[in-house]
């Protein structure tokens, strides 16, 4: 009976040993899943923060250069065009400035991503050309100049509206 007891306790023993020993590979196994998730959600997240600054400072650059845009329809439907024009040509130049920092912000976004957001970034970006072509044709002297730069702003508002609608998608994707 002795021998069985030796036997049995040392069965018991090895059952235990290997079972502590499965049950600690479990452990770390779980531990190094939940390590992970938590990196990938942190990345994640750190990711989602960083674009959505990025395309929070293109929308509120974008919205800069309407409000400028705003003030170039109001000289234009104020007084004679000889009084205009040193208004105009200021305004041409805080365009030409706040069009820098907008194609500037309009790398990050595209650095940023995704595809969707960066095209629609680019098309924004792109959508200043007309009124600024048009801004330089008043100056010039064309008289119809006003009335296609009046025409441009609706087109440049809608590529700000379908930025930020591409921008909100992308980031609840996320």
């Amino acid at each position: 009976m002795a021998d069985n007891a030796f036997w049995i306790s040392s069965l018991t023993a090895g059952t235990a040993v290997l079972a502590s020993w499965v049950t600690s590979r479990g452990t770390a196994r779980a531990a190094r899943i939940q390590a992970d998730a938590s990196a990938n959600t942190q990345r994640t997240e750190r990711q989602r923060e960083t674009r959505r600054a990025a395309y929070a400072t293109f929308i509120e650059q974008a919205q800069h250069m309407g409000e400028l845009y705003w003030k170039v329809s109001d000289v234009l439907r104020a007084g004679d065009q000889e009084e205009q024009l040193p208004a105009l040509r200021d305004l041409r130049f805080c365009l030409r400035d706040e069009y820098s920092r907008l194609r500037h912000f309009a790398w990050i976004v595209a650095l940023e991503g995704p595809s969707e957001v960066a095209v629609a970034g680019e098309t924004l970006r792109r959508s200043t050309t007309p009124p600024y072509r048009a801004l330089l044709s008043v100056i010039e002297g064309d008289t119809d100049a006003a009335e296609m730069f009046n025409q441009c702003y609706e087109p440049y508002w809608q590529s700000v509206m379908i930025f930020v609608e591409a921008a909100r998608t992308a980031l609840q994707e996320m």
